[in-house]
């Protein structure tokens, strides 16, 4: 009895730790620094390498309440990210390298555990003893890519992501740039903690990602449908949801139509060996929500919506917003400025944003592959593959969009193929809870119309009555949520009270 994982991210950590927590060996295959990616730096285990927020962390948003339902389902990944936080206000951000470094070793020690270097170019046979998840991410290597698309019947659907890129902070130009939260929203203060409802209490941390390729960008609903968003479900990229500790580039109207205008002239990379370039809405480059408009980017990762300059008074007319990117505060990144532009145009454009005239650049932007399948013709709401099942796919490569989604469909693919594993039942969390909302979705959407999504309130089951506000119906939403994850949690009590000393490990790696 083994459980085989292939792919070290978000996904595929959180599905080992889960089945092993439970007493099912496991191995995991993990192909850096064997065969290296595109976008990865280095072999660590859930390495990220887009943003490094986990957006919102109250209850009154549904990734919030996502988060809370891992954590209460004992998640690495949560636990590894609260280790690793940083300052971001009322949103989840951490240090990539320490949260790495926790994941790998939490993992490496663990007695069940085996990881193998090496890459995994076609699907492990699976039985009902033996299961295999997949949770190789959006960039899985060419060769598994084609046994993949064998198993499941059809032609893979797939997208790009790009990236942002990322400052030193000492060459940041402080007399032209402010520091504030989006309409002054912290946990630092009172407003924020009293707001978070137990998000960092429990035995909780949040995650990330990072695998054979379980990186990814981050989503939300759109670009364009950021504004106006005080930190409810679409902080795009980690475009500022209204909960963070932000540097702010404030623009004037010269400055910006400048910037724009230099934007959209700009020389983008080659998108490789593809022949059409479809973009997560959520994740766009900025050169492509440019092009849709000149007001499109102040409407988007650009809005000045709840920022105040304090040299004016006013609200600027666009801003650039910066997020520190790690525990020492030295590295910041460009929020919602994911991007393809040539390297060489890259640096001229953005050392067009105030305050960024002689900035270094610790990583320039870039585009990369995201594939994934289109899950509500190849998958079951147990993530299993409907035509396989003692195959599970998880993971953004399984069609949610998100570091968070993706490590909630680790959670529960490694839940259920540890109950598989032991003969029992499989089982998802009712479509009244985030987790198991998510899974109906990616099994029951349109298949004609399919794109990958972020966790909303929209997906999960309705209240038969609501209250009238949009908070007091998201935190009713968030209540029943938690009564029902608890309810299904107990019908199964022997199986998720194992290994309680677990909760109170020490992560420092």
């Amino acid at each position: 009895m083994t459980i085989r994982i292939v792919g070290g991210g978000l996904a595929g950590t959180e599905a080992a730790w889960q089945a092993a927590s439970r007493g099912v060996p496991v191995t995991l295959y993990e192909m850096r620094p064997v065969r290296a990616t595109a976008v990865h730096k280095t072999d660590r285990l859930a390495e990220l390498v887009c943003s490094n927020s986990f957006r919102g962390d109250k209850l009154d948003n549904a990734v919030g309440l996502l988060k809370e339902e891992m954590r209460r389902l004992d998640s690495l990944v949560m636990r590894a990210a609260e280790a690793s936080r940083v300052p971001a206000g009322a949103a989840l951000a951490v240090d990539r390298e320490r949260f790495a470094d926790i994941i790998t070793q939490t993992l490496t020690d663990h007695p069940l555990i085996t990881i193998v270097r090496d890459e995994i170019t076609a699907i492990p046979q699976s039985t009902e003893t033996d299961p295999v998840i997949i949770a190789t991410g959006p960039l899985t290597s060419d060769a598994l890519s084609a046994d993949l698309a064998s198993v499941v019947g059809q032609k893979h659907l797939y997208f790009y992501d790009a990236i942002s890129p990322i400052v030193l902070a000492d060459t940041i130009d402080r007399s032209k740039v402010f520091r504030q939260s989006r309409w002054d929203r912290s946990l630092r203060g009172s407003q924020g903690s009293q707001g978070s409802q137990g998000s960092r209490g429990a035995e909780g941390a949040q995650g990330s990602q990072g695998a054979q390729g379980a990186e990814g960008a981050q989503g939300s609903q759109g670009a364009q449908g950021a504004e106006g968003s005080q930190g409810g479900e679409g902080a795009a990229c980690g475009v500022d949801d209204g909960a963070g500790d932000y540097l702010n580039c404030p623009l004037t109207r010269d400055e910006y139509q400048a910037f724009y205008a230099a934007l959209t002239s700009a020389e983008s990379a080659t998108v490789h060996d593809f022949d059409k370039e479809r973009f997560f809405e959520g994740c766009l480059p900025i050169e492509v929500m440019a092009h849709r408009g000149p007001d499109t980017l102040r409407f988007g990762p650009m809005k000045p919506v709840g920022l105040t300059d304090p040299r004016t008074g006013r609200e600027p007319y666009a801003a650039v917003q910066l997020r520190q990117d790690n525990l020492a505060g030295d590295h910041f990144s460009l929020v919602g400025f994911q991007t393809q532009i040539k390297w060489g145009d890259q640096a001229r454009v953005l050392r067009l944003i105030p305050g960024l005239e002689a900035a270094e650049f610790v990583r320039f932007g870039m585009v990369h592959r995201n594939t994934y399948v289109n899950g509500p013709t190849v998958l079951a709401e147990t993530w299993q593959v409907r035509a396989r099942p003692t195959l599970f796919f998880a993971g953004q490569m399984s069609g949610v969009e998100g570091y968070v989604e993706s490590a909630a469909s680790g959670l529960l693919a490694g839940i259920n193929a540890a109950r598989l594993a032991k003969g029992d039942a499989v089982s998802s969390p009712p479509r009244t809870t985030a987790i198991g909302a998510l899974a109906y979705y990616v099994s029951h959407a349109n298949p004609a119309h399919y794109e990958p999504s972020n966790i909303t309130f929209g997906i999960i089951q309705a209240l038969a009555k609501a209250p009238r506000g949009k908070k007091e119906r998201n935190e009713a939403l968030s209540a029943r949520a938690l009564a029902d994850l608890a309810a299904w949690m107990g019908s199964d009590l022997d199986f998720f009270v194992a290994d309680h000393t677990r909760k109170n490990q020490d992560l420092t790696p």
